[in-house]
């Protein structure tokens, strides 16, 4: 499902307009952007959260040549998915 196919769910079980539905995820999406920029966790209950991590430095491999390489330090968003949710794609994938 791509933004539009959400944009058009959320408009027909709702009472809002499609352009009103792609605004409301417009600002979701610009929300937990601005959360994640400022270190917040985003939690929405029986979804998941939202949360910054920080990855440590460590050493890799180049898959071209073999050679070691150094991979820096870096904050990397995350998502973590409600029990709730895991357990509806368990029963959905089953």
């Amino acid at each position: 499902m791509n933004k539009l196919e959400l944009a058009q769910h959320i408009s027909s079980n709702s009472d809002l307009s499609q352009a009103q539905a792609m605004r409301a995820i417009d600002g979701f999406t610009t929300g937990v952007k601005n959360a994640l920029k400022k270190g917040d966790r985003v939690a929405l209950l029986g979804f998941g959260a939202f949360t910054v991590a920080r990855r440590q430095a460590r050493n890799g491999r180049n898959p071209q040549t073999g050679k070691t390489i150094k991979i820096a330090a870096r904050t990397v968003p995350k998502f973590t998915a409600a029990a709730e949710l895991k357990k509806l794609v368990r029963k959905a994938a089953a």
